[in-house]
């Protein structure tokens, strides 16, 4: 069995006049970096909020989530938002698998806010990808003026 040997050279590259090719050759492996950069961004939860005299609204998207798989914990001025998914598609040719992807993946974000919400009057609506919050400020109930006798 004979092999074929070949001498290393460093300065091969530069002989053939292609002082670049290592970069290009790390480059054409880096073409993916933008689909994967683009995947990360796509699980990160964007989010928007407003604050009134009695209330906060929170905007957050979640696409390609159903309503059921989004978990939300409001705990004194701490918000808490979840959302798990698992996803399967197939493509078939007859009765022959072509393609088959899998995805699975769980999505939190976790906050505080200025005043403490009043867990018991907070609302939730996910549509088209977009999940609202109204949560409404706690009011200082408790709090008494004394008069000194």
């Amino acid at each position: 069995m004979a092999g074929n040997l070949m001498r290393f050279s460093p300065f091969n590259n530069i002989a053939r006049f292609e002082p670049l090719r290592e970069f290009e050759d790390m480059f054409r492996e880096l073409r993916l970096a933008p689909a994967v950069q683009a995947f990360e961004a796509a699980q990160t939860m964007k989010m928007d909020v407003s604050e009134t005299e009695k209330a906060y609204t929170v905007k957050v998207e979640i696409p390609g989530m159903k309503k059921d798989d989004i978990k939300i914990d409001v705990n004194g001025n701490q918000v808490s938002i979840s959302a798990e998914t698992s996803q399967t598609k197939e493509q078939k040719d007859g009765e022959t698998v072509v393609r088959s992807e899998r995805f699975s993946g769980r999505l939190y974000r976790d906050f505080s806010l200025s005043h403490e919400i009043d867990a018991d009057h907070a609302l939730a609506k996910y549509q088209d990808g977009i999940l609202e919050l109204t949560l409404p400020k706690k009011t200082r109930s408790g709090a008494k003026l004394l008069t000194i006798s």
